[in-house]
């Protein structure tokens, strides 16, 4: 690869790259060099503490060189195989995800990311089922392919619809800080919430027909739209009515998987095995692209003897499944979950002193290293500091005091998320929430 100077990083990149989720007179990208641990270096030797797993996936942290070693010695070894040929990795990521998933997920289909694991996730039950609409939130996301994005509940699919993937129909998540159903009984017991949104979603089941719906597929912990964590028996309650009407769940694990919420994967907090699980990001912590489809058996009996018609010329890319098999090893060896456990208490200790500290704080939610500050201009009235959907200039002069002081966080429309890698240390979530405890003063100032 021939080299350019630092000083051409960024102008060629705006040249030559049409940017994602950008308008593209507006793009001011970081001009990143490298990266170690749970720090990151920009061109002019700036540190940035990563506060958000670059994209909520680097849970090993970065250069991690055994990953790497990993990553060469697969390039040297056998760099590419298509998707129907047998590969060393391919057989050995197997075996190794049957000793971390739930119990009863066997079968692995894998893609590109995320995306088109839902998407594919969607196809089994489809064709499992043989009916065709799905069931998500309204606050979930789930990529940003046509049908992924169909899926998704939040503002991000209304720009391409009605093109989307047609058969989906969303109900509200058991969002307490935010409930509809109970703005005059704030004081609701756990168990009459929890109930009172199964009992929405089996009405919204029988309006739909229950013999026309084939999956309900649920973000397990909602992410970029609130780290919203469900109620004591929400989980439970959706499995059990699935088993009722024959309906397959579909367990989104692609942000909250791999060791994010102190647990292997969201559903183990719950007991709950799903029949299809979907799961990315963590799965090789962002070195190599790799998503993957968990399924029962029996899902994937379904097409022992007729065709799945799908499949992508990178699925199951040896250079992939090398990182995921490595990087299941060191979270194993270095017993990243666990910490992410350890630490996500902290955390949640020192979330509660930022609410008791700063009145534009509305509430905070968290589980493990899974975490959101939800900002408001009046706690009484819970009026965002910026709409469902969008921005405010209170919003983005946080975010750019916070990557001044060298904080790399993920602010969404009037959230502020604090998902770090796994390998954190106690100073160092301390030194990034210093800098938040700082920045929050300018929320302060716009409350009301």
């Amino acid at each position: 690869m021939t080299d350019i100077p630092d000083e051409s990083l960024v102008p060629l990149s705006l040249e030559h790259n049409f940017w994602t989720w950008s308008a593209q007179s507006k793009v001011n990208p970081i001009p990143i060099k490298s990266a170690k641990g749970v720090y990151f270096w920009d061109i002019h030797g700036k540190r940035y503490l990563d506060f958000n797993s670059m994209v909520m996936c680097v849970n090993v942290g970065h250069g991690d060189q055994r990953v790497i070693n990993a990553i060469v010695k697969q390039a040297q070894e056998l760099p590419f195989a298509g998707p129907l040929f047998a590969t060393k990795p391919r057989a050995m990521l197997g075996e190794k995800l049957c000793q971390v998933v739930p119990k009863g997920l066997t079968k692995f289909l894998y893609t590109l990311g995320g995306a088109d694991a839902n998407e594919n996730a969607i196809k089994l039950a489809r064709g499992y089922t043989g009916r065709y609409k799905i069931l998500t939130r309204y606050r979930s996301y789930h990529g940003a392919t046509y049908g992924a994005l169909a899926a998704t509940g939040d503002p991000r699919r209304v720009a391409w619809e009605p093109t989307v993937m047609p058969g989906v129909v969303h109900f509200l998540d058991p969002f307490q800080y935010r409930s509809t159903f109970h703005r005059t009984n704030p004081s609701i017991s756990e168990q009459d919430f929890t109930q009172d949104y199964l009992n929405h979603l089996e009405e919204i089941i029988q309006y739909e027909g229950p013999q026309t719906i084939a999956a309900i597929l649920l973000e397990t912990v909602t992410g970029t739209n609130g780290i919203i964590v469900p109620p004591k028996g929400y989980l439970e309650g959706v499995r059990a009515i699935c088993d009722k009407y024959g309906i397959v769940y579909i367990a989104d694990e692609v942000m909250a998987g791999f060791g994010r919420t102190g647990a292997w994967f969201a559903v183990d907090h719950w007991g709950v095995t799903p029949d299809i699980m979907t799961m990315a990001k963590g799965l090789t912590s962002g070195y190599a692209p790799l998503g993957a489809v968990a399924m029962k058996p029996e899902i994937a009996a379904a097409f022992n003897d007729r065709v799945f018609q799908g499949g992508l010329t990178f699925n199951g890319h040896p250079i992939s499944l090398a990182a995921a098999i490595e990087v299941i090893n060191v979270m194993q060896e270095d017993h990243l979950v666990e910490n992410a456990a350890q630490k996500g208490e902290i955390l949640a200790r020192a979330l509660k002193d930022l609410a008791a500290e700063h009145p534009s704080v509305g509430d905070v939610r968290s589980i493990g290293l899974f975490a959101a500050i939800e900002l408001v201009k009046n706690r009484e009235t819970k009026e965002p500091m910026a709409s469902f959907g969008g921005s405010s200039p209170a919003m983005n002069e946080l975010k750019d005091y916070l990557f001044a002081h060298g904080l790399f966080v993920s602010t969404h429309w009037n959230l502020l998320l604090i998902i770090p890698p796994l390998i954190i240390t106690s100073e160092q979530l301390e030194e990034g929430l210093k800098i938040i405890n700082d920045g929050l003063a300018i929320t302060d100032r716009y409350i009301n």
